[in-house]
């Protein structure tokens, strides 16, 4: 297929408009314009100022995401026989796609051990089942594991079951996309989130987006980057690949942008896969060797700066360059930039975080930012672009394996419980107990934990270890059907717009949404929060510590939210005003860094060490413009021109270095894996590197982690290909 020449514009009025005819237009209409937080990226809108409404209170702010999202939830409910009909080896023939369009999950479902067959199981068998599994894991036997469509209350008590059990085993998706940001920030800053709020980006005249797509994962920043290019600011766009949406986007709101098109980069820059740390030093390099560094900031708000500074000058231009692959002409292009702005803000996404070294590189982004006082004041600063609508909000309410300080005081003052010292275990460190046979149940509060992992053969040998698996879910994923333990339950949950009561999200700017919820378009599915509660009065009966059935009341939740999280204190007035609020403490201003010492902190980081292999490619898995998180909503891939998903994508120098042609079946292998038959396609990536759709490559991608954050190297895998015998091309 042919990509069109702009990211956004007619195809995805076109595109939206087709869902509403599928689900109705007045049905869409009236869904999306309620007082909901969007079901999707962390960019976030919606809430009391309505629907298709951000912070700023502009309309209309949505994107085909939005719709996406909200189209698969207004689908019918699974038919009656469907799982009477599928077995599990059907089931998984199913693509990711097939899976979701299935059907809303309306009642519990069982898959017991030596079945084939998922089947109903009534609510009261399933809670009972629930408990008695817990109780006889016990708290070293059990982990927990939530995504980012949770609401705030559900986090809550999520985690105070954890606690309450005696385990530390409990964590969010951010482990696996992330969390490099939040460990790399906190170090550098003392924030894991970013330290902007949306209003700061009316003032920005440089934005440097690095290892992110915005166009296709978080296309209502667009219309930000277009005004920062109208005001006569600069868009520095690096990334490996050329994605068309960061060349040029056309804004459907916006009647001019629509039209004619807008510019997005005004520098497009294309190292290899993993030399963003490298080229980030080169900028701080050319930085010092102009002085252009500012000095009083340095000396006032900053430590260990000489050990950073002598790190970056014992690094040479040629280490740089060849690490790089950026030439020196062009680093110092983008610094002559840098050092011209006024008001610069740093994006980056999974393109930075997804790599073994990917916390590093998020402290060499602070580097940069604190090199001229471009961090801990308003109009400037480190914006982490994340993903899931509430995965922020699940972190500030404790679902972490680590409670803070400041919150594990007021749990323990305020509750009178001993939260659990043992150590926690982050996500890969549940799946690797798991595959040890450590683990009986697993609690999977939303998401797809077997799409997340990489390495899918250790993901499936680890949850099939596990003697009892639960999903709280919508719909049907591949989880639900490879993710399997012993034993499987599946509890139908209730999206945030058919919540009984109202719940609350916080987005990536540290902006909290409240959700008025709405009726529930099916019988059966029950809202996590009521599910949660349910499983804890029976779980911990006769135990007054906490009154569970109070906790049904998402009000009563708010309240010891307000309580127990610090920079929440403003959820009691959300409470009785629904006043939505931003999170203290975030927004960094007037150099005043919540660190121990008050002051920000460079890091003294060396070149990491990557592979130089010639006759391998580094890979980095991607996600598609038809696609949220793991979540395939269309097999095309729009904006590249791509039509399927079982290809890679590499640059034409590539493919004729290696001796193959375009449209040619390779074997694509690495240590973790291999995948048969893959169609080699031209793309304008940077040569030596290449692409592949995430989660279908996650078999290649290995089980490692980066030390510091626990994050699996997503990107930068090294790979050989092979033709595959007897296959004409």
């Amino acid at each position: 297929m042919k990509a069109p020449r702009s990211g956004g514009g007619w195809k995805a009025i076109k595109y939206s408009l087709t869902l509403a005819n599928k689900v109705g237009w007045w049905k869409l209409w009236k869904a999306m314009r309620t007082k909901n937080a969007c079901k999707t990226c962390a960019v976030g809108m919606g809430g009391q100022k309505g629907g298709m409404v951000n912070e700023a209170g502009l309309f209309p702010e949505v994107c085909k995401k939005s719709f996406q999202a909200m189209a698969a939830d207004m689908q019918p409910a699974v038919e009656s026989d469907f799982f009477s009909k599928y077995n599990l080896d059907q089931l998984r023939s199913f693509s990711s796609r097939k899976l979701e369009y299935s059907g809303r999950l309306t009642e519990p479902l069982l898959l017991s051990p030596g079945e084939a067959h998922y089947k109903p199981i009534s609510w009261d068998a399933a809670i009972d089942l629930v408990v008695d599994r817990l109780k006889a894991a016990g708290p070293e036997r059990t982990f927990y594991y939530a995504s980012g469509r949770s609401s705030n209350e559900a986090g809550l008590l999520f985690q105070m079951l954890s606690r309450l059990m005696g385990t530390n085993y409990v964590n969010n998706c951010s482990y696996y996309c992330h969390q490099a940001s939040g460990v790399g920030l906190g170090s550098s800053v003392g924030t894991g989130a970013g330290t902007i709020r949306l209003e700061d980006l009316e003032h920005t005249d440089l934005y440097i987006l690095i290892g992110a797509n915005p166009a296709s994962n978080h296309p209502r920043l667009m219309k930000e980057f277009i005004d920062i290019r109208r005001r006569g600011g600069k868009v520095i766009v690096v990334n490996p690949v050329k994605e068309l949406g960061l060349v040029n986007f056309r804004v459907p709101s916006d009647v001019r942008s629509l039209l004619f098109g807008s510019e997005i980069a005004s520098l497009y820059v294309q190292p290899h896969i993993g030399g963003d740390l490298a080229l980030l030093t080169g900028i701080a390099k050319e930085v010092l060797e102009r002085n252009a560094h500012d000095t009083s900031f340095i000396a006032e708000h900053t430590e260990d700066f000489d050990a950073f500074k002598q790190q970056v000058e014992n690094t040479s231009w040629d280490d740089i360059v060849q690490q790089s692959g950026v030439d020196k002409a062009t680093i110092q292009k983008i610094a002559d930039q840098y050092i011209s702005a006024k008001n610069v803000v740093i994006g980056w996404c999974m393109g930075i975080t997804h790599h073994l070294h990917g916390t590093n590189s998020v402290q060499t982004i602070a580097n940069v930012s604190l090199l001229r006082g471009m961090v801990g004041r308003r109009k400037a600063g480190l914006m982490p672009i994340r993903g899931h609508s509430n995965v922020q909000g699940l972190g500030s309410v404790g679902v972490t394996p680590g409670m803070k300080q400041a919150m594990l005081e007021r749990f323990e003052s305020r509750l009178g419980i001993k939260v659990p010292t043992t150590p926690g275990y982050d996500t890969m460190a549940c799946m690797e107990a798991s595959h040890r046979g450590e683990m009986d149940f697993a609690f999977c509060l939303g998401g797809n934990l077997y799409g997340s992992n990489p390495d899918t053969k250790h993901a499936i040998e680890a949850m099939s270890r596990i003697k009892t698996v639960m999903y709280l879910s919508t719909t049907l994923n591949t989880g639900h059907v490879w993710g399997t333990g012993q034993e499987t339950l599946i509890l139908p949950v209730l999206p945030r717009d058919e919540e009984p009561q109202s719940t609350t999200q916080e987005s990536m700017f540290s902006y909290v949404r409240m959700s008025d919820g709405g009726k529930s378009r099916f019988e059966g599915p029950r809202s996590e929060v009521s599910i949660l509660a349910a499983i804890g009065q029976k779980l911990f009966a006769g135990d007054d510590r906490i009154d569970w059935k109070k906790l049904e009341s998402h009000n009563a939740i708010r309240e010891l939210i307000a309580e127990l999280i610090p920079g929440y204190e403003n959820m009691k007035e959300t409470i009785q005003s629904h006043k939505e609020f931003h999170v203290t403490g975030r927004a960094v201003e007037e150099y005043k860094f919540p660190t121990e010492s008050g002051k920000a902190k460079f890091h003294a980081i060396p070149l990491p060490d990557l592979p130089t292999d010639e006759n391998q490619l580094r890979l980095m898995t991607i996600r598609s413009e038809g696609q949220f998180n793991s979540v395939v909503y269309e097999e095309e891939d729009l904006y590249r021109g791509q039509d399927r998903r079982d290809i890679i994508l590499m640059n034409r120098a590539d493919i004729d270095r290696l001796g193959f042609k375009p449209e040619q079946r390779v074997k694509v292998k690495s240590e973790a894996g291999e995948m048969p038959f893959i169609l080699v396609r031209e793309f304008d990536i940077r040569a030596g590197n290449a692409l592949m759709y995430y989660p279908e490559a996650n078999i290649l991608v290995p089980h490692t982690v980066d030390p510091l954050s626990k994050t699996p190297g997503f990107k930068g895998v090294p790979i050989t290909l092979e033709a595959e015998a007897g296959v004409q091309v």
